[in-house]
């Protein structure tokens, strides 16, 4: 079995877009941004799973804040590479979010479609406030209007994994994000 090392490259990755470093770094400076605008205040995390494990859990500790912790899952892409617009909730919330400030953690944000249902779903419930935190955002690919208050990176139109992001479950636990080779791909018109 390969050593996870930063340095290392699966065949199947074409490069390294973002370093482990250059994550951390963002992700501390997205920690301290939450804790002055939530100074003296609590803050509720709902993850998006899988994908934004890694960046919810690496957040949750850049923040001194007093930070709970929910999930839900979402498919809108199976297998594929592109998102097939519809979406369906596999898992719901815990615990109720009404009143409570609502900090939507997100891996990426390309057409918009999910993070717009999810906004949506949550909204309805009564949050007192309810903002996204996506560590990327893919904005050439939006088609549905989407506020996004805090983005770790904006990348290009490239098919990325690697920090949460997979292709077909696989490569989530790459200490980076990477461009996966288009030839692993694509045979699905990506």
């Amino acid at each position: 079995m390969p050593e996870s090392r930063p340095d290392y490259l699966p065949p199947e990755v074409q490069e390294i877009l973002l370093s482990s470093e250059a994550i951390e770094r963002r992700v501390r400076e997205l920690g301290r941004q939450l804790e002055k605008d939530y100074a003296g205040g609590r803050l509720k995390f709902v993850c998006i799973l899988k994908g934004a494990v890694p960046f919810a859990a690496d957040l949750m500790r850049a923040t001194a804040l007093p930070v709970a912790l929910d999930f839900v899952a979402v498919s809108s892409y199976g297998a594929a590479t592109r998102t097939s617009g519809v979406v369906r909730l596999l898992k719901d919330l815990e615990h109720p979010i009404e009143g409570e400030d609502v900090l939507i953690v997100e891996d990426i944000v390309d057409t918009g479609l999910t993070l717009g249902y999810i906004r949506e779903l949550l909204a309805r419930r009564g949050p007192r406030s309810l903002r996204v935190a996506a560590l990327l955002d893919k904005f050439e690919r939006r088609v549905a209007e989407v506020d996004v208050e805090y983005v770790g990176f904006r990348i290009p139109d490239r098919f990325v994994v690697g920090y949460g992001l997979d292709y077909d479950e696989r490569f989530r636990n790459l200490p980076y994000v990477a461009v996966l080779k288009p030839d692993v791909y694509r045979g699905e018109g990506a």
